[in-house]
């Protein structure tokens, strides 16, 4: 499952963010793991939560990160729940970009029943067409 959440900066979206996180942490069972660009979220976040500097990493674009994530899955098997933070800033701003990888990400959530939650710096009507149906 794909789950976008969508506004321009200052929208609260990273706020919603940290608190389903917190919430994830909480209630799953499985590891929950969130990447951001830097490591804002450091204090926020509940100590088991597994947070990724993208930076650190050197993640730059759709591809690199699609790669970074299922390679995270590969590694440690009982993975629920995935959050991005900031994907435009890892990613880039190209909405065509954005759109070809979660429709990869969301083949790849069916193969590992993973949920994935991503915000995206834009307003609604920015965000193509055929990913209207993952924003929450």
């Amino acid at each position: 499952m794909i789950r976008l959440i969508v506004g321009k900066k200052g929208s609260g979206k990273t706020k919603r963010l940290i608190e389903e996180i917190n919430a994830a942490e909480r209630e799953e069972h499985g590891h929950i793991v969130c990447i951001e660009k830097s490591a804002k979220l450091t204090y926020d976040l509940k100590p088991n939560v597994k947070l990724i500097d993208s930076d650190d990493y050197g993640i730059n674009g759709y591809d690199q990160l699609y790669a970074f994530i299922a390679g995270t899955n590969a590694a440690n098997y009982d993975t629920t729940k995935v959050f991005v933070d900031n994907c435009l800033k890892i990613g880039g701003k190209d909405m065509h970009a954005l759109a070809a990888f979660i429709e990869r990400l969301g083949a790849l959530s069916e193969d590992t029943l993973i949920q994935y939650t991503l915000t995206i710096s834009a307003d609604r009507d920015e965000i193509p067409a055929e990913l209207e149906r993952f924003i929450v």
